[in-house]
C-alpha cells in the first residue's frame, strides 16, 4: 500500500507540472489575449540584455528550489506531528527538517551570490 501511495503522489505532481503545458495550445483559440501575451514574451527575449534575461532565469530557478526546500520542511514537520512518540519516525521527521533547513540556507546564500554577482557586472559593464 505505501509504495501505491507514493506512485499516486509522484502522478499527481506530474500531471500538476505537465497540464498546464498541455492545455496551452488549446486555450489560446479560446482567448486571443493568451496569443497577444505569447507574442510579447517571444519579443521580450529578443530584446533584452543576456545578463537580465539569465539573471531572471536564475531567480526562478532558485524561487522553484525554494519552494521545494519549503516543502520539505512541512513534510518532515507533518511527519513529526503524526509520529504518535514513534523514535524511528521522530529521527526521519528530524533528518528532513534538518535537510530542508539545510537546502533553504543553500538556496538563499546562493540567490545572495548570483544577485551579487550579476550586479557586479552589470554595474562593471555599464560604467554606473
Amino acid at each position: 500500500m505505501n509504495k501505491i501511495s507514493k506512485h499516486l503522489v509522484s502522478l499527481a505532481i506530474i500531471s500538476f507540472l505537465v497540464l498546464p503545458f498541455l492545455a496551452l495550445p488549446a486555450m489560446a483559440q479560446f482567448d486571443p489575449g493568451l496569443n497577444e501575451v505569447n507574442a510579447g514574451l517571444n519579443n521580450s527575449l529578443a530584446n533584452n540584455d543576456p545578463r537580465t534575461i539569465i539573471g531572471r532565469v536564475i531567480n526562478v530557478a532558485l524561487g522553484f528550489l525554494g519552494v521545494i526546500a519549503v516543502g520539505i520542511i512541512l513534510l518532515g514537520g507533518f511527519k513529526w506531528m503524526t509520529a504518535a512518540g514513534n523514535e524511528e519516525k521522530t529521527a526521519e521527521a528530524r533528518k528532513l527538517l534538518g535537510a530542508g533547513v539545510i537546502g533553504l540556507i543553500i538556496i538563499l546564500a546562493s540567490w545572495g551570490i548570483a544577485n551579487f554577482v550579476i550586479n557586479s557586472l552589470n554595474t562593471a559593464v555599464s560604467g554606473n
